[in-house]
């Protein structure tokens, strides 16, 4: 691998002075002891003894001598020539004597216990790389700052920069060549053959078979979803999936992964063997599990529009068939009315004479088919569904292999029938035997219409549904899955916990005996409920009431905060002093002072040597995030920006891990200005959801009428801290319930903020989530709409808590929480060091999935920490007003949000997962920077307006918000210029259809 990775201005910082050393440094790298004086006494001339203290402080500093002592910024010299009382010039002798140097620098480094960078310490350094590379997959900038650090830690003198460099690239060649080896070694003849078939273009066709498997299904259809099992069984026919790779690590295989799905396969022939073999090997088991994924996917979203049609066409039957309903209830009614008014014995021959016998039973027939039970219509709706579920259902459960929790037992026994009926040969059993323990009291009429019948197609129905509904609820689980796996198997398990077991616990600040545990939180809860019973009289927002013979909490609407005359004043002063600015100035503004583009790095892991480069990242990123197309801001006259580069440029780096570092850089920055630490240090977050219409047949977009009308959407979860940045988003197709995601975005982003407290809207709210959120040491305050229906518990059963008695008369199941509490803390451990992933975890613990009783448990923990939240809540007005607070600037952003994302009407144009959270990315993105550009700006403005004697309260100063953009041109400027030629009469050139630039170009 080539050397070059290191940019020219980082080698020339590498073991020299970037800057003067600070004061701070100066004491604790520049003072000399005692020791150090008695050492430098032993030279006898003075350039010699000040020459020798300052390499010897130098190596101190820098870990490393310099080529050229001269080279110490002269403060240092200064600062170390006054302990020695001698004059700071007699340091330029020094340099004379090369010899001195030499010598001096062999006494130093035996003196300060170092050790020069010889054989054995490279030997050390690459067993240490080797170690590194094994669990990570760093770039190799990042390794070459790590090693760095390590051999300072070490005490080794740091050798050149260009020997580290080789070095470094030496030992992540020779381990990535081992690594291609090892995985293309358990690869057989067939198997390999088989992979390198994917990359020949047959005859006749314009892609190749891999081309073709990466292609995910953007249709919801029966049709879609048999082609989408048969994908699957196309990867599964390369034998390979059973082939164990725990070896190799998540990082490195996802960079495999995301260099075989982005590249063309032209690219990927091109590799050396081993490595071609190696990459398609990860990638295939990868595309194995997503592929299954997208199976679930069109099945969920095939079912929701079978019972979404279904019920359509019900209503509209039950419409058409009124009026016969009607006239058949009319005529039993004068039948009952003859039965009611008649006094003699022979009523019956009374009213079949005066109704007639058989318009009696015909009247009775239609009742009887056209009248439905109040309950369940989903049955109903789903009748005529047979035909379309029959055409995919064999291949589904031949393909697909489910799993569950012990709920979903009978569901799981009832799947296997239906695949053995799908058999053949003989043997297979007979409709009789369908385990019938299944079905639901709501499907028993249409299943078994009459005593001894059996519709065998109403029972397909009811099975495929009940999976449907099992598969959301993460009761059952699918075996080769990315996101329909099963949690359990991946929590820390026998000596895995045994050994972090310690370690989570400290990190979790909590005991493994449960016993202190629940006194802490007995006390706790005795302690708010005397709290808000002793200021029960004072409290005017807070009383309570008796309604059905239980007692409701009430609370007052809170007033308006009232906005002094100075806020108002100080705002406009603020948004009136702000810079006018495009937003392609404005992102490459900021790119100046944060490196915003160098994050962004190309997809094979190499440096791209291309011109002016943040300059096209930028102009990329500002297409994606307005929505409007690269060829909006395409300029062929300028190299960076042709069209061919930008889409370059997209395709290469611009992808969620690229956009995660970027902004993690803009999230950072923000943290380190005052102003930012004015309205908060990010420990506290809110969640919300921003809502996006998809016009293009997508998977991965859900109905819900009230945000997207009568077509598709997702939903844009975002977390915003309390300093207005975006520090994480997911793409949620539809509108799912928010709280399934809460946990995911607090343990899975990249920033250097730490939020401890997430707010949210009552639909993010439920026991489990208060549960887990309580165990990994986090607080979770929503804010409730329905706080009357809402239940305060207690754990002591005895307790006295006067007026609240009656409100906190559901007690607790302590030891529950007791005989699962090492089970509690081994998930919330496996969820903090990331073993396995929140969403899944939440969504089978709050759908009846319990893990033998986990679940429970965890909900009882939460009821706890829920009724300690509504307490402090009711209690304290500064709290409500600091929730609402919070939650009005994720608001906020969302209306930036949807100024920025103006192009093609706010409608998201993404076919596929991967290009939706990219899309998104970018806009959260270009956000941060809007943010990150107001807030550096408004601290220079509120300088200029104290020190023109302009009175800025800080009260005042911490209700302001960056979250402004009336001064930003989102559409930026037309030119309305002439070319000199066209000016004077001329026509323009017309386009070449051969060429590249000229072809993109016409592209929509």
């Amino acid at each position: 691998m080539p050397v070059e990775f290191i940019p020219d201005d980082q080698a020339a910082r590498y073991g020299r002075f970037a800057a003067d050393p600070t004061p701070e440094q100066l004491a604790r790298y520049f003072f000399l002891n005692e020791a150090d004086l008695a050492l430098i006494a032993e030279r006898r001339r003075d350039h010699n003894k000040l020459g020798f203290a300052i390499q010897l402080c130098t190596l101190r500093y820098l870990g490393t001598f310099l080529p050229n002592p001269i080279q110490v910024p002269q403060v240092a010299v200064r600062h170390v020539a006054g302990q020695l009382d001698l004059p700071p010039d007699v340091f330029m002798r020094y340099a004379l004597r090369e010899e001195t140097r030499y010598t001096h620098r062999h006494s130093i480094t035996r003196y300060l216990g170092y050790q020069e960078f010889d054989g054995v310490q490279a030997f050390r350094l690459i067993r240490w790389i080797y170690a590194h590379l094994a669990v990570s997959a760093v770039r190799p900038i990042v390794l070459f700052d790590l090693a760095t650090a390590h051999l300072i830690a070490q005490k080794v003198v740091l050798p050149g920069v260009s020997v580290l460099a080789r070095l470094i690239a030496r030992v992540r060649e020779r381990y990535t060549a081992r690594t291609f080896e090892g995985l293309s070694r358990r690869l057989s003849a067939e198997q390999r053959q088989s992979l390198e078939l994917l990359l020949v273009l047959p005859e006749g066709k314009w892609q190749t078979p891999l081309e073709v498997l990466r292609t995910p299904p953007s249709r919801v259809g029966a049709l879609s979803l048999t082609q989408a099992l048969h994908r699957v069984e196309q990867i599964r026919t390369l034998g390979i999936g059973d082939l164990d790779l725990s070896d190799v690590p998540e990082a490195k295989q996802a960079v495999l992964v995301r260099h075989a799905q982005t590249v063309r396969a032209q690219l990927i022939e091109r590799l050396g063997e081993e490595r071609r073999l190696a990459t398609l090997l990860v990638f295939l088991q990868h595309l194995e599990r997503t592929a299954t994924d997208d199976v679930l996917d069109i099945f969920h979203s095939l079912m929701a529009s079978l019972a979404l049609r279904g019920e359509t066409k019900r209503k509209r039957e039950r419409l058409r068939s009124l009026k016969d309903l009607d006239q058949a209830a009319l005529l039993l009614r004068d039948a009952v009315q003859v039965l009611l008014n008649s006094e003699g014995q022979d009523v019956r021959q009374q009213v079949l004479t005066q109704v007639g016998e058989m318009a009696m039973r015909e009247a009775v027939r239609v009742v009887d088919e056209l009248a439905r039970p109040e309950g369940e219509t989903l049955p109903e709706a789903l009748s005529g569904s047979y035909t379309t579920i029959r055409r995919f259902q064999r291949l589904l459960l031949q393909t697909i292999t489910f799993t569950g929790t012990p709920s979903a037992k009978l569901l799981l026994e009832a799947l296997a029938f239906l695949k053995s009926m799908d058999q053949p040969g003989r043997g297979k059993p007979g409709w009789g035997d369908a385990p019938r323990s299944v079905v639901p009291k709501s499907w028993e009429r249409q299943i078994f219409p009459a005593r001894g019948e059996f519709n065998h197609q109403a029972y397909t129905l009811c099975v495929l549904e009940r999976l449907h509904q099992a598969l959301k609820r993460r009761e059952v689980f699918v075996v080769r899955s990315a996101r329909y796996g099963d949690p359990r198997a991946e929590l820390l398990q026998g000596e895995a916990w045994l050994d972090a077991r310690a370690d989570v616990c400290r990190a979790l600040e909590r005991e493994l005996d449960p016993a202190p545990e629940l006194s802490r939180l007995r006390l706790e809860l005795d302690h708010a409920y005397h709290e808000v019973g002793h200021h029960l009289d004072t409290n005017d927002a807070l009383w309570l009431t008796q309604e059905a013979g239980q007692t409701r909490v009430h609370l007052a609407a809170p007033d308006a905060l009232a906005e002094p005359p100075s806020l108002k004043m100080l705002r406009a002063e603020t948004s009136a002093r702000l810079p006018v600015i495009d937003l392609a100035e404005l992102l490459m503004e900021v790119h100046a002072f944060t490196g915003l583009a160098d994050a962004f790095v190309h997809v094979a892991d190499g440096q791209a040597r291309v011109s002016n480069l943040p300059l096209g990242v930028c102009a990329a990123l500002l297409s994606q995030a307005c929505n409007i197309g690269l060829k909006a801001v395409a300029r062929p006259e300028v190299q960076a920006l042709t069209l061919s580069r930008l889409s370059w440029i997209g395709q290469n780096y611009l992808r969620a891990d690229t956009l995660t570092a970027a902004n993690a850089r803009l999230v950072d920055a923000q943290r380190e200005l005052p102003l930012a630490q004015a309205w908060g240090g990010g420990e506290v977050a809110s969640a919300d959801g921003l809502r996006f219409v998809v016009p293009v047949r997508s998977i991965h977009a859900g109905w819900n009428s009230k945000y997207f009308g009568a077509q598709r959407g997702v939903t844009y979860y975002n977390f915003t801290s309390d300093q207005f940045t975006g520090f994480h988003g997911i793409v949620i197709p539809g509108t799912l319930r928010d709280s399934l995601y809460l946990l995911a975005g607090l343990l899975e982003q990249q920033t250097r903020l730490d939020p401890r407290e997430i707010m949210t809207d009552t639909h993010g709210s439920s026991d489990v989530v208060f549960g887990l959120f309580a165990l990994l040491g986090y607080t979770f305050s929503p804010r409730l709409a329905d706080l009357p229906d809402q239940r305060f518990w207690r754990l002591d059963r005895e307790a006295d808590y006067g007026a609240l008695n009656d409100l906190s008369r559901h007690t607790m199941d302590g030891r529950l929480i007791a005989a699962h509490w090492e089970d509690m803390l081994r998930l919330a451990g496996s969820l903090k060091l990331g073993k396995v992933g929140a969403t899944g975890v939440m969504r089978t613990l709050q759908r009846g999935g319990s893990l033998s009783g986990l679940g429970r448990a965890i909900a009882e923990f939460g009821r706890a920490r829920k009724t300690l939240y509504l307490l402090h809540y009711v209690h304290d007005e500064a709290y409500r007003q600091r929730i609402l607070r919070q939650l009005n600037r994720g608001e906020q952003r969302h209306s930036v949000a949807r100024a920025v994302f103006y192009g093609q009407k706010g409608e998201l144009r993404q076919k596929y997962r991967e290009g939706m959270e990219d899309q998104l990315g970018a806009l959260g993105l270009v956000v941060n920077a809007i943010v990150l550009w107001n807030t550096r700006y408004m601290g220079v403005v509120l300088d200029e307006l104290r020190s023109t004697g302009y009175s800025v309260l800080e009260s005042d100063v911490t209700r302001l918000t960056p979250l402004l953009h009336d001064h930003i041109h989102m559409l930026g400027k037309y030119d309305f210029t002439l070319p000199e030629a066209v000016a004077q009469g001329q026509l323009r050139p017309l386009r070449d259809p051969a060429s590249l630039e000229d072809s993109l170009a016409q592209i929509p």
